[in-house]
């Protein structure tokens, strides 16, 4: 059975830092790019950062310059370290796997972990 594990949400304060690590297992997912989304209340899920096989990143406007993404095909696990947290990125963050393999598309997710930012 495939899974997807998120861990290392929390409360921070505003300018705090959270590491996000997504655990997966079942497969590998050696080739596949992985990403991190996030949804906050009453809005859409939008994607945060995703990374490549070859290790290609990329990252949305509002967060870069203050998140990483980075994976550990070894483990198995993708990690987003998010540093200089903002109010504004409060949401529940998941984790993605995608991979087109031939005609197959496989499309896995995590089932979220909350990260809040607050005084």
């Amino acid at each position: 059975q495939v899974q997807l594990v998120e861990s290392g949400g929390g409360l921070v304060q505003p300018g705090g830092s959270l590491r996000l690590s997504c655990a997966a297992s079942g497969r590998t997912f050696r080739r596949s790019v992985m990403g991190w989304y996030r949804q906050a209340p009453e809005k859409q899920r939008e994607l945060v950062a995703a990374i490549t096989s070859g290790v290609s990143t990329n990252y949305a406007d509002s967060v870069k310059g203050r998140f990483t993404i980075s994976r550990d095909n070894a483990k198995n696990t993708v990690y987003l370290q998010m540093n200089s947290l903002k109010p504004e990125d409060t949401a529940v963050y998941y984790c993605n796997a995608h991979e087109i393999t031939g005609i197959v598309e496989y499309d896995y997710w995590g089932q979220g972990t909350q990260v809040t930012v607050s005084s």
